[in-house]
């Protein structure tokens, strides 16, 4: 890992290296807002946007089963069929590979996963918790023998004991998938655990030909910069939404990321047209960013459900009264 330290060392300035690559998580973690009702309007203007802008992996929804989630209470991202992708994309010509996400546990995935070959879809993106490992190791193996580029995010790793993760990250290590990703779900960490995290990630998967990447929350407005400090160190896969979408306090904004970047194999103004054009009408009917709620939960190391569910509550403003309140079930 010398490479890493001479970065850490000598602050060399990386964007221009040819292993990154952008994920744009937009109408996934987007969704986890409206329940993924989402017209077929947005999500086209999303995907063409992600083409336009040259970003390298759109992830379009979850292939949730509907055996545990009703198809009449969510939208068609919750369930990513193949008929709504292919309505979206086509056989998607332009070539920006094709993502979703496989929740462990929400998913039928020996079946709702179809082969590659039968699938406009590139990537499965494998989500699970720490008690979820074993499973995970199968869907990751299942999306691999199918034909699909896979990675892993193990989430709520600001929870799990140092003894826990290591062992985790060693099992991960030895399966095929091809990236791993640090996730920070609860927007707790600050950029000093993030460029630890990271290290121990590369670590963990030196000599096995696989790439760590970093997925943000904003809860305590560090998304952006908690990217680029994992960027730095040699994370090399970076997930974004346009104007940092998402659950509660959302994620990495994508216009930051393409800002910091300046590569030219990425452009910026596709995005800020997308922002102007689509996201500013959609503030009015969709609350998402940093508030102080949700820095509470952050700073408490909690999930963000308890000041996703203050803010559609009859008092949305007092956050005195959450802050009392968390302080108390500590």
């Amino acid at each position: 890992m010398q490479h890493i330290k001479d970065s850490l060392a000598k602050g060399t300035w990386v964007t221009s290296r040819p292993d990154i690559k952008i994920l744009d998580c937009t109408v996934r973690d987007g969704g986890l807002i409206n329940d993924h009702m989402f017209e077929d309007g947005f999500v086209k203007a999303i995907y063409d946007t992600c083409v336009a802008a040259g970003v390298d992996y759109m992830e379009f929804g979850y292939k949730n089963s509907d055996k545990i989630f009703a198809r009449d209470k969510f939208g068609a991202w919750k369930f990513t069929s193949e008929d709504d992708l292919r309505r979206i994309v086509g056989d998607n010509p332009a070539g920006v590979k094709l993502c979703a996400m496989a929740d462990a546990e929400r998913c039928d995935y020996h079946t709702d996963v179809l082969p590659k070959k039968d699938s406009v879809l590139d990537v499965i993106r494998v989500a699970c918790y720490i008690h979820q490992i074993p499973m995970a190791v199968d869907m990751i193996k299942d999306a691999h023998d199918k034909g699909y580029e896979t990675t892993v995010n193990l989430m709520a790793i600001s929870t799990v004991q140092d003894r826990e993760l290591e062992d985790a990250l060693a099992v991960l290590a030895d399966t095929p998938v091809d990236t791993v990703y640090v996730v920070d779900s609860f927007g707790a960490f600050y950029s000093e655990q993030i460029r630890d995290l990271t290290v121990q990630y590369l670590s963990a998967v030196e000599g096995k030909g696989k790439s760590i990447g970093i997925h943000t929350h904003n809860n305590q407005q560090l998304a952006y910069a908690n990217t680029i400090e994992a960027l730095i160190v040699g994370a090399s896969r970076l997930d974004a939404t346009i104007n940092g979408i998402g659950r509660g306090a959302g994620n990495c904004p994508l216009e930051l990321l393409l800002g910091f970047l300046k590569n030219p194999r990425y452009r910026l103004r596709p995005v800020l047209e997308c922002v102007r054009d689509v996201f500013l009408p959609l503030t009015n009917k969709m609350e998402w960013g940093y508030m102080i709620p949700y820095m509470i939960t952050a700073q408490f190391n909690q999930h963000p459900r308890s000041a996703i569910k203050m803010r559609a509550g009859d008092h949305p403003d007092d956050f005195v009264a959450f802050y009392d309140q968390m302080s108390e079930e500590e």
